[in-house]
Formats: C-alpha cells, structure tokens, sequence
C-alpha cells in the first residue's frame, strides 16, 4: 500500500504553487455543450419535470406522490459530474483516475466506469496510489481530497483535475484562517468521512465532533477546566459539568478525531467551529451557539472575541434540502422513500428527519431495492440492509420521495415507476 504521508507546512502556500500549475485544472476544458447530451440521458427525467411542474406530485391510481420541493443533484454535484465527463473527452486514451468516489452515487460511479475511468483501490481506509504513474491523470471529487493526496500526486507529475465544490473549499478556508491566528478547528463532521479527512488536513490543531452529544461533552471539560475541576469532585462548577470526562477519559473518546498532539487542557483555549457541509444544518448551528456560550462563560464578553471564531460554512444546497423535507414531512404521508447512497452522509440526514418525525422511512440507493413483487430491500437508520415483505400497504397511499444531492433525477424516476407498478397490483 502506498499512502501519501508528506505533511506541507505551509497549506496555503501549496495551494498556491498548485493552481498556477499547467498540470492542475479546477476550470473545466470548455467542452460542456459536447458532453450535456450524454449528461442529459444519463441523468435527467423528463417525468420528474413534469411532477415537478404540477406542484411537485403526481396521481395514479391509488398511489399519490409527494416530491421535496428541493431534492436530487446540486450544483457542486453538476459541476463535478460534468468536469468528469469532460477530463474522458479532453483526454480520451489517457489513463483517468479519481482519488474516491466522484460522487456518492452509484449508479453515476457506474457510468464512469464505464467510460474506463479506474478507481484508487481503497483497504480499511487507506487509498493505494502504486499504480498511479506520471502523466496519468487523476480527478479530484467534489467533496475534496487531503493537502497529503494532492501533494503526492503532484510529486508525482500527474495532471490533476479538480471538481471539489466551492462550499467545500469554503470551509477549508475557514479552517486555515483558524491556524492562522492559533485557533483550533472544533469541526462538525464524520471523522472518515472523505470531507472532514481533507477538511482537517487543511487545518492546523483540530477536533472533530460528530454531533450535538460529542459536542456537550467538549463544552463540559472546556468548563471544568475553568473551575480547576475535573468532573466528580463536591465543587459546584463539576456538579454542573458531571457529564463531562476527566483527561484520559477524554483522549480515549477522542483518539482517532484530533490532530496528532492534541491537548485539552491547551488546545481548546482558543476554538472555532467549521463543519462538514453535509452535516444537519439546525445541529451545526446548535453546536456554533453551544460554544459560544461555553467561551462567554468561561471568559467573559470582553474577552469572547479573543478566544471564539465562528463563520458560516453552511453549504446551501444542503439546507435548501433539508428545509424542503422539514416542509414535507409536515404532510400527511403514509411512508417515506429517501433515496442516495447508503454512505452519503447529506440523505442520511434527511432519513433522519422523516425519522424524527416518526414516519414509516426506507432509504433505498438504487431503484432495483424495490421489488420484485411487493418487497424493499432497505437501510434502517443506523443499522444493516434489511428484507421487507409486503412493502406497500392496501388502500389509497401517500408516498413522499426525496433524495440526497448526489442522486439523479433518472433515479427518482425509475423508483417512481417501482412504485407505481406496485401500487396498481
């Protein structure tokens, strides 16, 4: 295995030297209009046009339909897709290879394969780059990739195109002006997800956490720090922080989600909060004001500034699809069809809110979950695959459908004819 392990010092400084390379593409090769008709019969439907323009539902037989209002391909996803298409036609016997999936969709990584587009072999997390060769050339995906990658393929004199979406970008930037002025990234995210794998390497001294509970439990020791504490003891400070975890306790939680020399008792003195774009929107945010009370608290208003940083990292996209299934699930639906790829960490989160809301949910990944007969093969939240016969109950049905941004519009279609033949059985 062949992991790239050379650490830059200064990342901004790399980025720089990389873009004004001749071997580094982050525009495209104006060729758009030559691949928009392969795009379009891979990936459009004309039927999800149509349901969108009548309110976004449909009616047949016993079966009505109810689309999110937003849902499907973004445009970081667009993007992406396109400029891979357009690096085949741009270099059409070249050996091409993306450093993961470009998207987490598979039936869109399918067609690239097709296309004799090879793939970085990944084993228990770590990509093998041995077969990669000077002169080939290797797509970035849209959800980035580490300064570690980049510099090694760089090294290595392959010619890099670079599709990640600018909100990504976003947030690197916003990490790195964190290490500017000596503030550890606190980031909201999956600690293995690709995202927060490159958003980290951007970042000087770090901490992922990966969600609200994670979170609460920083803000507990950055408290009982305060007091001179440590969670247990009869002072009133600890008694309010008992939740928290005493120093080995907190390394042990936390050993595999900091940067290499990570100190508690140093490094969450001065903090700021970025997150992975495709977390839950309302606990990014929840998680940004819970620190910002734990630092007024433990420094006082005229010292916040000094050692609290929060920008909007937020990607738009996201938000715009989790506030329509928020909208959705506000109507009277019988069961909810979320579809995206099982690691797609933006339609986990929006199973989670038809979960939430206690809606019968099935997250599917491809239309082929659905049948035959009257059966899914669906992911639970948090759990394995699983068989479920009959699928579909008797009588009238209200069906709501969304999917995740890496999810094409051909897909919706082909689960919405499933369903429809299912229905009219």
């Amino acid at each position: 295995m062949l992991q790239a392990v050379i650490c830059p010092v200064d990342t901004h400084a790399f980025k720089r030297s990389l873009h004004h390379s001749e071997r580094y593409n982050r525009r495209g090769f104006g060729r758009a209009e030559e691949v928009a008709g392969s795009l379009e019969q891979a990936y459009q439907s004309d039927l999800v046009a149509k349901i969108r323009e009548n309110g976004y539902a449909l009616e047949h037989g016993r079966l009505s339909v109810k689309l999110a209002e937003a849902f499907g391909f973004c445009w970081g996803v667009e993007r992406a897709v396109a400029m891979a298409y357009e690096t085949r036609r741009h270099y059409p016997t070249e050996r091409l290879w993306i450093t993961n999936e470009i998207i987490h969709n598979p039936s869109v990584n399918h067609h690239l394969r097709e296309m004799d587009v090879l793939f970085i072999p990944v084993e228990e997390g770590v990509k093998d780059f041995s077969d990669v060769a000077s002169g080939d050339v290797v797509i970035l995906p849209a959800f980035g990739a580490t300064v570690q990658e980049m510099q090694l393929l760089n090294e290595r004199g392959c010619h890099i195109v670079d599709t990640t979406c600018p909100w990504v970008s976003k947030v690197w930037n916003t990490v790195e002006k964190h290490k500017k002025h000596a503030f550890t990234s606190i980031i909201h995210g999956k600690v293995k997800h690709e995202e927060t794998l490159a958003t980290s390497s951007f970042a000087g001294t770090y901490l992922v956490v990966l969600d609200l509970a994670e979170a609460q439990m920083v803000s507990d020791y950055i408290l009982a720090s305060a007091a001179g504490e440590r969670p247990g003891s009869d002072s009133p400070e600890a008694a309010a922080t008992a939740t928290g975890l005493d120093r080995d306790a907190f390394m042990a939680r936390f050993a595999r989600a900091c940067s290499p020399g990570f100190d508690p008792d140093l490094d969450l003195a001065r903090i700021g909060v970025a997150n992975q774009t495709t977390m839950l929107k309302s606990e990014t945010e929840e998680i940004g004001r819970l620190f910002e009370r734990t630092m007024l608290r433990r420094y006082g208003p005229k010292e916040l500034q000094e050692h609290f940083l929060a920008f909007n990292t937020i990607c738009d996209a996201t938000q715009e699809r989790q506030d329509a299934m928020f909208s959705l699930v506000d109507e009277p639906l019988d069961l909810m069809v979320v579809i995206g790829g099982y690691n797609s960490s933006n339609t986990t989160h929006l199973q989670e809110i038809a979960v939430s809301r206690g809606i019968r949910s099935f997250h599917i990944d491809t239309p082929e979950r659905i049948g035959p007969g009257n059966r899914i093969e669906h992911k639970p939240l948090g759990a394995e695959l699983e068989l479920l016969e009959p699928f579909l109950p008797a009588g009238p049905l209200r069906v709501g459908i969304t999917s995740g941004a890496s999810t094409p519009d051909r897909v919706v279609e082909d689960v919405i004819h499933r369903l429809m033949d299912l229905s009219a059985n």
